[in-house]
């Protein structure tokens, strides 16, 4: 037997108006979904809730009987909502936290967003840095959180799976790279770039990278965030290295085309990382499990190659 909150709550809302019509309003539902919604909670009960006449509903025993319990389940929940929600309420404090751009821009936003609506008394130090750099400031203490490409490999730092990324090529439907499922990233380096700004850690990869395959990187301009990239992209100016986070509602909408690199570079890891000592009951570690736990972030890490979200990314 298995009772749904919304039901409870629709059946309630029906006792306290003495009318399905109005209860289902009360609920911001049609009266049709309601009265499906009331017809499967007393399939689950195994008896009728109420007793119909001209002059509304009236409670059977069996009604009256869940009423009771409902009162104390509904309760007892937002009892506990507001006692879990206390705990972030109450957290106070500055948190510097380093990020490269992918996770900056695919993924953390959202989630520090809404952390920071709900808690008042916290701000964050958010700063983006190379990948490479990220370890070490954490490691000195010069940042407390740090989220990036790779994996640290150091005692003294606690290192946790965080998202799974992959990079991709984004070029103007029209393009003539658009039309191929894959490419080296060598191949591509022939055409023209769009780049996030001098100084971003996204652009330092990508030249990093071409410098790797023995090739020069033509730019043809350089935008200040990722935004501005893919406008520009959409519009035809060039291609771009961007996280498949980034990119997907443009590839949803068609408005620009995903071709998957070759290089194994391309499929990263996002780890999060703070320091050993950090304590487990403190500031750090509860936003650091705030980052983790999103739902955004966490359906990322059962995303392998090939599944639903990667698939404009890797067609044939």
């Amino acid at each position: 037997m298995s009772y749904e909150l919304k039901d409870l709550r629709l059946f309630k809302a029906i006792v306290q108006a003495g009318n399905l019509s109005a209860g289902a309003s009360a609920m911001h539902m049609t009266a049709p979904s309601a009265s499906y919604r009331l017809k499967n909670l007393e399939y689950t009960a195994g008896s009728p809730l109420f007793v119909r006449s001209a002059k509304g509903m009236a409670l059977t025993p069996a009604g009256a009987a869940l009423a009771r319990h409902a009162d104390v389940l509904l309760a007892n929940l937002q009892a506990m909502q507001e006692e879990v929600g206390a705990y972030a309420r109450n957290l106070k404090g500055r948190i510097r936290l380093l990020a490269n751009s992918s996770s900056l821009n695919g993924f953390i936003i959202p989630s520090l967003a809404r952390f920071l609506a709900a808690n008042s008394h916290i701000d964050v130090d958010l700063q983006e840095a190379d990948s490479e750099a990220i370890a070490g400031a954490i490691r000195r203490g010069d940042a407390d959180i740090g989220i990036f490409a790779g994996r640290a490999q150091d005692a003294e730092l606690h290192c946790e799976l965080y998202a799974i990324d992959r990079l991709i090529c984004a070029a103007p439907p029209d393009h003539p790279l658009a039309a191929r499922a894959r490419i080296g990233f060598a191949e591509a380096l022939s055409h023209g770039f769009v780049c996030m700004d001098r100084a971003s850690s996204n652009f330092h990869f990508l030249r990093t990278q071409a410098a790797k395959a023995g090739k020069s990187l033509d730019v043809r301009v350089h935008a200040h965030d990722f935004a501005s990239v893919l406008y520009l992209v959409r519009a035809g100016v060039g291609l771009a290295l961007v996280p498949t986070s980034v990119a997907e509602p443009d590839l949803r909408a068609g408005t620009m085309v995903g071709i998957a690199l070759l290089d194994a570079w391309a499929l990263r890891d996002l780890h999060l990382v703070t320091r050993q000592d950090a304590a487990s009951a403190g500031l750090v570690r509860q936003f650091a499990d705030v980052l983790l736990h999103d739902p955004q972030v966490t359906a990322t890490r059962s995303r392998e190659p090939g599944a639903p979200w990667m698939a404009a990314a890797e067609r044939g």
